[in-house]
């Protein structure tokens, strides 16, 4: 383990490395538990394979290491790391290391700070893990189909000062479509289907596409179309309405139902949850049969958390959340999603404590319980950012929908990506910006690269709770937030919605810092797609 040990924690379910500094993991099978690497250089290797996702129930899928997720790799705050990316996949693909305030040579997006790394290529990428707290990483390469195939992995960054555990476990969130159905392939046959009409088709009706890749399926909002502007259905005059429902499997960690790994525990122990959604939809998370606090969101403290109990966390898209509770009420307990579709079922955790007999909690997912609101969570505490100071630079990004050439796409102030008005800033500047989801149906859940920013109001009223310092934040219709930040890290970096639908269809903007020069050059026949 290369002398990074996790003081108290339980390891008995993890599958380390050899304690090599590449970190490689050998695996040949689908079964085999996603790896916790540690170390300060690893190697990721992206190459097609396949997966049980749900009993009996095996899909194509795109991995990092032979495994969905890919490996979770765990730093210690302050270590330079090395990660060398080898592509055996047929198709162009990078790493965004989502959250980490990496140099912006090193963040990942293809056509912007790199190439996308060609089939049978390598890059390595190379940063300082400067900041505690629960990441992910994924592909940035067509994001919305390659992180839909699997391409994605938790990343912890273990802090010097940070609160001891017992048991310290990561929940990666995602959702599937059981068909393994793929758009893609379906586009390849829209011009010649131009004349039936779709428009009465059910999901039973596609059961003869089961050996298709479900990766390709471009969905979103219930009033939203088929993402990109590539869509080949576009040339046969057809539309394809984005149809969440498609996504009739949920999993933890690449598993639904009872694949999911169980969570053990000891009477006592100290157990910290890290979820992540590296998903297109947000979840609602509910833990039984303990009190809890949130301690991190997106990574970042809370000032002084509060006791809860029986309440939701919701989980947006790019989001993570810490929850920490005792291990004081022995038996076996779930944590489960809430909400009215099917699917939730399968995205359960059994909590087991030792010695604990099997079956002594119950489901209770239909259940409404009251969501946390994070902006009266907490407690007040010193900011960085007030909504009355001065600032040298403010934007206001209204994000929209809109019929255009007979598609539906997400706009930024009426605009679609590449001809989103940019956010320029200098270094040093503090920005203050102004999100406003005014699209009807539709969440969007917003990522700003490189950066960390406030929260300083929602829907006109300032933060009641603890300071809120986050990477992603998700709009509900309707809602509108204001955000600031420090113009900290030079670059050229994304600002989009982390429902890569939406994306894909445009809801893409850049921040720029105007007086940074960068050597990267684009090379025309990459393939680079940066959404």
């Amino acid at each position: 383990m290369n002398g990074n040990s996790m003081d108290g924690m339980d390891h008995s379910t993890m599958n380390m490395n050899d304690g090599s500094t590449s970190g490689k993991q050998e695996t040949s099978n689908t079964t085999v538990k996603t790896a916790k690497l540690t170390g300060k250089e690893f190697t990721l290797t992206a190459a097609a394979s396949s997966q049980e996702i749900a009993p009996g129930k095996t899909l194509p899928v795109w991995t990092f290491n032979n495994s969905v997720p890919g490996p979770e790799i765990r730093v210690k705050q302050g270590e330079d790391v090395t990660i060398h990316l080898k592509n055996e996949l047929p198709d162009p693909v990078t790493i965004h290391w989502h959250g980490i305030p990496v140099p912006n040579a090193m963040d990942g997006i293809p056509g912007v700070t790199q190439n996308a790394v060609q089939p049978g290529k390598s890059f390595t990428y190379k940063f300082t893990a400067d900041v505690p707290g629960t990441y992910w990483y994924h592909s940035h390469q067509d994001g919305v189909n390659q992180v839909d195939r699997g391409l994605y992995g938790s990343f912890i960054v273990e802090g010097k000062d940070e609160t001891k555990v017992d048991r310290d476990y990561t929940l990666v969130l995602d959702e599937w479509i059981s068909s393994g159905m793929s758009m893609a392939d379906m586009d390849m046959d829209m011009s010649n289907m131009s004349e039936m009409d779709h428009s009465q088709m059910e999901k039973s009706d596609m059961s003869d596409m089961s050996e298709m890749d479900h990766s390709q399926m471009d969905m979103g909002g219930d009033d939203s179309a088929a993402g990109a502007s590539t869509n080949d259905s576009k040339s046969a005059g057809m539309e394809m309405e984005h149809d969440m429902s498609m996504y009739d499997l949920y999993t933890i960690n690449g598993k639904s139902g009872s694949l999911v790994e169980q969570l053990a525990v000891k009477e006592g122990d100290k157990v910290r949850l890290r979820l992540v959604n590296a998903g297109f939809m947000s979840h609602r998370i509910h833990l039984h049969g303990h009190k809890f606090k949130i301690t991190a969101s997106d990574g970042q403290p809370l000032n002084q958390p509060g006791i809860l109990e029986d309440n939701i966390v919701t989980i947006a898209p790019g989001e993570r959340y810490d929850i920490e509770f005792e291990a004081n009420n022995p038996g076996q307990w779930l944590i489960e999603e809430h909400g009215d579709s099917e699917a939730v079922k399968g995205m359960k955790a059994v909590i087991a404590y030792e010695g604990a007999d099997a079956g002594s909690d119950k489901p209770n997912e239909r259940a409404k319980l009251t969501a946390v609101d994070l902006s009266k969570y907490g407690q007040s505490g010193k900011s960085a950012f007030t909504l009355d100071q001065k600032y040298t630079m403010e934007y206001t990004m209204d994000l929209n929908t809109k019929k255009e050439s007979g598609s539906t796409v997400y706009t930024i102030n009426g605009k679609t990506f590449p001809n989103t008005d940019k956010l320029n800033v200098k270094k040093g500047d503090t920005v203050k910006v102004r999100l406003i989801n005014n699209s009807k149906t539709d969440d969007h859940p917003m990522h700003l690269h490189g950066h960390f920013f406030q929260v300083l109001s929602k829907d006109g009223k300032p933060l009641e709770g603890s300071p809120v310092i986050k990477d992603t934040i998700n709009l509900k219709p309707g809602e509108e937030y204001v955000i600031a930040f420090q113009a900290d890290n030079e670059g050229n970096w994304m600002f989009h919605c982390h429902d890569l639908h939406h994306a894909s269809a445009g809801m893409v903007t850049k921040l720029e810092y105007t007086d940074f020069k960068t050597d990267f050059v684009a090379d025309p026949k990459a393939g680079n797609k940066p959404e």
